[in-house]
């Protein structure tokens, strides 16, 4: 078994990659011609992001919507730079509402954390040195 990717169900695919290319200097590996699933070039793990009607059809029980929740919901996408404070301040200029400014954590890691206009989760952080 290995982790092989990460589908975030969001409003307007193309936004939310236009969005991640924008802020975070991610590349889009494509998006279908549905404009219902795409993709960005993320390293060994893709992370993807689906409509919800494709989240409607998969689970008819229904799901929770990030961008309808006042908080954050549960989980989040980790991003790793060297320089958190210039990331971070990238995302909150291309629309990330900030939820944590950039810290450093006891174990010596600089963190910070922002909502993407599509309620996604983002942590901002330097490399884990163990």
């Amino acid at each position: 078994m290995k982790f092989g990717y990460t589908i975030i169900y969001v409003p307007d695919v193309a936004a939310s990659l236009g969005f991640f290319e924008t802020a975070f200097g991610l590349q889009r590996r494509f998006l279908d011609d549905s404009g219902m699933y795409g993709e960005l070039e993320t390293g060994a793990t893709t992370l993807a992001f689906a409509a919800h009607e494709m989240g409607e059809f998969n689970y008819p029980t229904g799901h929770v919507a990030a961008h309808t929740s006042i908080k954050p919901l549960g989980f989040e996408i980790a991003l790793v730079t060297e320089n958190v404070a210039h990331a971070h301040a990238r995302a909150v200029a291309s629309g990330a509402k900030e939820l944590a400014a950039p810290s450093q954590k006891p174990w010596g890691q600089i963190v910070s954390y922002v909502r993407c206009p599509d309620g996604v989760m983002v942590e901002l952080c330097t490399p884990v040195i163990g």
